[in-house]
């Protein structure tokens, strides 16, 4: 694939610019010529799923994800039956955004039974699989940092996620892989060339060292000390041909004006993650 073709391929993920809305975000992917976007429920929600689908329509601009779903351990029955349904409606979201993907960030340690959690995500996710069949949506695991396995997800390392999505065996789940969370993970080139089709989505970033904050200390491609050119490489040999998107959550990035982050965005993509130098 060519550096034309990567680059329609870019996506911004709305996270980036946390300041811009639904409407904002897309019409700045238009305006930037950035051809997908990946979208947050909680702006659609605020612009209303109708209109950002008229939107996305009007502009052409494509929608590469939907985030989030997942949470699914809770200390009771009825609670995790009201997060699948809240993850049934993030299906019935995507579908109508035309998206075909949902990324599920699986949910944290519950009464400090980290067994118990994990399978409480496996059943969550076995639950969504007929229903996300029939609404064509995909349901992609991503593994967090291990740092994130109280409050965020259980889900802590890519050769988990990755048996996990082989285990529920079913073409509409699979892995989302986010260079923060897995760069550094000795394996993590061995376990990108084995998802095969269960790779779903690539996230680039970069990893500040040390980082200023653990959950909003993400750099710009080109900040930190991860080799973004070479696991973009081994994404596309492994057979991921999707959008790639971009997802820096940090709050200097996000004090500034968001058509800055954008050319920046464009310009540090080509030069780290494709390698134009």
């Amino acid at each position: 694939m060519n550096v034309v073709e990567e680059m329609r391929l870019l996506s911004l993920n709305q996270a980036t610019i946390q300041t811009w809305s639904a409407r904002d975000a897309i019409e700045g992917c238009a305006r930037h010529g950035v051809g997908y976007v990946g979208l947050w429920r909680d702006k659609v929600q605020e612009a209303g799923l109708a209109a950002t689908r008229r939107l996305l329509d009007e502009t052409g601009v494509r929608v590469s994800s939907l985030c989030r779903g997942g949470f699914f351990p809770a200390p009771t029955i009825s609670e995790r039956a009201e997060r699948i349904e809240d993850n049934r409606r993030a299906i019935d979201e995507a579908a109508e955004l035309g998206t075909d993907l949902v990324v599920l960030v699986c949910g944290g340690v519950v009464d400090r039974d980290m067994p118990g959690s994990r399978q409480m995500v496996a059943d969550g996710i076995a639950a969504l699989i007929p229903y996300a069949a029939e609404r064509g949506v995909r349901l992609g695991i991503e593994p967090l940092h291990p740092v994130f396995a109280g409050d965020r997800s259980v889900i802590a390392g890519f050769g988990e996620a990755a048996a996990l999505a082989e285990r529920l065996a079913s073409p509409q789940v699979g892995v989302v892989v986010d260079v923060y969370h897995v760069w550094w993970d000795v394996h993590v080139h061995e376990l990108m060339r084995g998802l095969g089709e269960r790779f779903f989505a690539f996230h680039v970033n970069d990893w500040l060292a040390p980082p200023p904050d653990v959950l909003l200390g993400r750099g710009m491609m080109g900040d930190g000390v991860i080799d973004l050119h070479g696991l973009h490489a081994t994404a596309r040999a492994s057979g991921y041909m999707g959008p790639v998107e971009v997802e820096i959550f940090n709050r200097d990035i996000w004090s500034q004006p968001g058509d800055e982050v954008m050319a920046l965005m464009l310009e540090r993509y080509r030069a780290h993650v494709l390698g134009e130098r």
